[in-house]
């Protein structure tokens, strides 16, 4: 019997290289891999449905459960997770010293309902009580004009949100003061180019993603794993072979990352900062699984429905096949 062949979208992240490579294999399955960025997977899995395997959206793939137009059912396997008080940035020549100082504002998002922006604006309301209500959102392009929402929502009636010109980009309204800040999962360019007037609201963001983890203990789940449905129904297996085999690839990803006699990773400062990320968050500070994620999960459900993207509060077992809601002991 030969085994499954199916087509697997994922980012090129050293938690997932030793799948890529072939130092871990998946349980029945001979893998067609392909190394994407993750807004080209998301457009092509949420429009098209293109890949029987895929890195997804933790709110896209929300959107869809809820609306019961999901093609695919997810594994427990967050092969991205973020803090993202780095992913807030202002002009700050607009008395900008604060959270606070947001309200009444014009902020930029690449798309309403994406991950990293459901998290954001659930930070700023939880813990410096800035509701989605008090800011006016225009939605666009970070850097290149006409993006468009991947999947169509209906927000509440008081959420004010306005498409950016059709020909402008939110990088560009930026600059040119047209948006006093920006959140989002990638930094604008003018930020990265070192832009006098664009900063980040966090001066220390390190520090106040610190913080939040000590009184949450939430360290943000930014994408699941999904696997087309038509596929499960006919391959039952296959969800728990996905999370067995994406569980090893991370191990291994992080037993080379302890091995400091030479760096696995071009960056200095790699092993101090491992062990700030221990002390500060256990020895299995980017864990997968449902069990261990519960709580972060169910937040990030919570501030979905309550942004109004989620037409009803999910439970975290409608996001997951039932068979990697559990695992065998020896």
């Amino acid at each position: 019997m030969s085994n499954l062949r199916l087509s697997i979208a994922i980012g090129d992240y050293d938690r997932n290289r030793p799948l890529i490579d072939g130092a871990v294999q998946i349980d029945g399955v001979d893998p067609v891999f392909m190394k994407l960025v993750p807004e080209e997977i998301f457009f092509r899995a949420f429009r098209h449905a293109e890949f029987d395997v895929c890195e997804a959206s933790l709110s896209s793939f929300t959107v869809k459960t809820a609306q019961g137009t999901n093609p695919y059912v997810g594994v427990p396997a967050f092969l991205s997770r973020a803090f993202r008080h780095t992913g807030i940035f202002i002009r700050n020549d607009r008395g900008i010293a604060r959270p606070e100082d947001l309200r009444g504002k014009r902020i930029g998002c690449p798309e309403y309902q994406l991950t990293a922006c459901v998290w954001i604006r659930a930070m700023l309301e939880d813990d410096y009580g800035v509701k989605p209500s008090d800011v006016t959102w225009v939605r666009g392009g970070i850097e290149q004009a006409g993006r468009a929402e991947k999947i169509s929502v209906a927000l509440p009636a008081e959420i004010r949100l306005e498409q950016a010109p059709a020909d402008r980009s939110l990088n560009q309204m930026l600059v040119d003061g047209d948006i006093d800040g920006f959140i989002g999962p990638r930094s604008p360019s003018s930020f990265d180019a070192g832009h006098p007037k664009v900063a980040r609201l966090f001066p220390e963001p390190t520090a106040a993603a610190s913080d939040y983890y000590q009184r949450t203990k939430i360290f943000p789940i930014m994408h699941v794993l999904g696997v087309r449905q038509s596929i499960v129904e006919q391959q039952p297996w296959l969800p728990a072979a996905l999370l067995k085999a994406f569980e090893q690839s991370k191990a291994l990803a992080l037993a080379k990352l302890g091995d400091t006699s030479a760096t696995k990773v071009t960056l200095p400062f790699i092993e101090e900062q491992l062990q700030a990320a221990r002390e500060l968050m256990g020895s299995d500070f980017w864990s997968y699984g449902v069990g261990p994620n519960r709580h972060v999960l169910d937040a990030f459900l919570k501030a979905h429905h309550r942004q109004g993207l989620s037409s009803r509060q999910l439970k975290v077992e409608e996001l997951f096949h039932s068979s990697t809601l559990e695992a065998f002991k020896i």
